[in-house]
């Protein structure tokens, strides 16, 4: 299993172009989502077993969620009940067609989560933990995140998923503090060239950047490049393999479906264990980038994040 630690959110799409016209309401769809609620689901399509740790909402939208994870095979053994409500993601399309976004994640159930509620141990079946987006940072939910690496570091495959969203982080000098601690207990850090910009800014040197992490411990860094495809830091080398050509619909959830790929062919490899990832070799790791950036080009072919299945990816690599 891949123990999955992160939010799970509402995506709530408004419509204000058209308002409702009987009670001056808003028309709204409501969409289950969430990097870590994407990655989760994403590993079971590819066949891989998942588990969930983290705060849930007992209200309806959380109720969703849960019924959402339980439908496509996901244990949620490991996830916190919470009375908090469930955090949201406004958005609102304007008469320009361009897309905004509000977020309301105070206090909501994905923080909902403590050092006491971590599992005191975690079942051998574990063989992997993956974590990411605004639920680092958010507290008590990021300290307990980061006290389970800390705990589980060199035992298990750690691998982090920054999804920065800096409308998210009030308190970049934060988010660098607490990133820096989990870097140093990942063997795997997957992260867009958006993210690296957010984090460090336009100019900021990707391969030094990796390097730097190989050095402190990190065994693989792969930066995803949308169209460009994506690049790997190894102590072997680097590896770039090109992005597939297709027909874009939207790009939501295709950093997370690269990141269930990666981790799902390193799992049926036979891979997912830390001296495995160091000796990784240039043929097997470009092998492994082709197929995640095929499958995130799947991804984006659908309309919002509906990741593909086992079979979808094996159609479109024949």
């Amino acid at each position: 299993m891949i123990l999955v630690c992160g939010e799970a959110l509402i995506d709530l799409f408004v419509e204000t172009v058209r308002p409702a016209p009987d009670r001056g309401g808003l028309p709204a769809l409501a969409v289950a989502g969430g990097s870590p609620f994407n990655l989760a689901i994403g590993l079971r399509r590819l066949g891989a077993e998942s588990g969930f740790l983290a705060g849930l909402s007992s209200d309806a939208f959380g109720r969703m969620l849960a019924d959402r994870l339980a439908a496509e095979g996901v244990d949620l053994a490991f996830a916190k009940e919470s009375r908090r409500p469930t955090p949201l993601a406004v958005v609102s399309t304007g008469a320009d067609g361009h897309p905004a976004y509000s977020f309301h994640a105070q206090s909501c159930a994905h923080a909902d989560l403590a050092v006491a509620d971590l599992p005191a141990s975690l079942p051998e079946a574990v063989r992997a933990i993956a974590m990411g987006s605004f639920s680092l940072v958010a507290e008590p939910v990021g300290t307990a995140y980061a006290a389970l690496a800390a705990r589980e570091a060199r035992r298990r495959v750690i691998s982090l998923d920054p999804n920065l969203r800096l409308g998210l982080i009030p308190d970049l000098d934060r988010w660098h503090a607490r990133f820096a601690d989990l870097a140093a207990q990942a063997d795997i850090i997957k992260l867009s060239d958006e993210d690296l910009r957010a984090a460090y800014g336009v100019g900021a040197d990707e391969g030094s950047i990796a390097q730097g992490w190989l050095q402190a411990g990190v065994a693989l860094v792969v930066v995803t490049a949308g169209p460009d495809g994506a690049r790997a830091y190894h102590a072997g080398g680097t590896v770039a393999v090109p992005g597939r050509r297709v027909a874009v619909i939207d790009t939501v959830g295709a950093g997370d479906t690269f990141h269930a790929a990666l981790l799902a062919r390193l799992d049926r490899d036979g891979r997912l264990a830390r001296d495995a990832l160091l000796h990784l070799d240039a043929d097997a790791l470009r092998d492994i980038l082709s197929e995640a950036a095929a499958a995130a080009g799947i991804t984006c072919t659908r309309l919002g994040a509906d990741l593909p299945t086992r079979a979808d990816l094996l159609a479109a690599l024949s």
